[in-house]
């Protein structure tokens, strides 16, 4: 299947490379660009993509608060967030917010293909060593302490031991293959115990699981 791509940026020339670069991939399309984050918003309602390259720093409305606006109308759009620094301090708050994953303005063709495939397919964490550092070093940046709502807390209570421990192992940012080869289970449990875990605490993938981990204080920074 194509993966349908929106890209979202104030920058003209930023815009026009993405969508060359992944215009030319044959299961990438392009269809269409947004040049700030309420445009974004107006045209993820239009256009239904299944990506949304995201920048973050936008007139009218910023990319953080228009990932938030994207995710709570529920629809299939993932956001990939697009930065010019691997230690923005935007970059944790978009996670928050929903987006589900981060690649850097200085990436590779390739890259960026393999960033949308990924994020397109619900894997999220792009690259577990770099994202489980953004993790660490934003969640310092939290608000602390964090009292949990009442319903996530009871979310939690729901998960089993074996889905508690997945769930640690996800916010470490290992792959479902690496927590497999960790538990010494066969991967296909593993995938239906990521499952479990994202349907108990209504979360849409891996990386909202990761940072729901570092809020409830399973895994600590550091």
């Amino acid at each position: 299947m194509t993966i349908r791509v929106l890209i979202a940026d104030d920058q003209m020339m930023v815009r026009e490379g993405f969508s060359v670069l992944l215009g030319a991939m044959p299961d990438i399309e392009v269809v269409g660009e947004a040049v700030n984050g309420r445009d974004a918003v107006e045209r993820v309602r239009e256009l239904a993509p299944d990506v949304v390259l995201m920048d973050i720093r936008m007139p009218e409305l910023n990319g953080i608060e228009a990932t938030r606006e994207i995710v709570a109308a529920d629809g299939a759009a993932k956001v990939l967030v697009l930065t010019t620094f691997d230690l923005d301090e935007y970059v944790y708050q978009a996670l928050r917010a929903g987006a589900s994953g981060f690649l850097l303005k200085d990436a590779s063709a390739r890259q960026l293909a393999d960033g949308v495939r990924v994020v397109a397919a619900g894997e999220a964490l792009l690259a577990p060593s770099v994202t489980r550092r953004l993790i660490t070093e934003f969640s310092k940046l939290a608000e602390s302490p964090r009292v949990m709502p009442a319903a996530a807390q009871g979310s939690y209570g729901e998960l089993t031991e074996r889905e508690t421990e997945v769930l640690v192992l996800i916010a470490q940012g290992l792959s479902n293959g690496e927590i497999a080869e960790r538990l010494v289970v066969a991967e296909s449990t593993i995938k239906t115990h990521v499952s479990r875990v994202l349907v108990k605490l209504g979360l849409r993938d891996r990386t909202q699981a990761a940072v729901f981990a570092y809020e409830a204080r399973l895994v600590r920074p550091g």
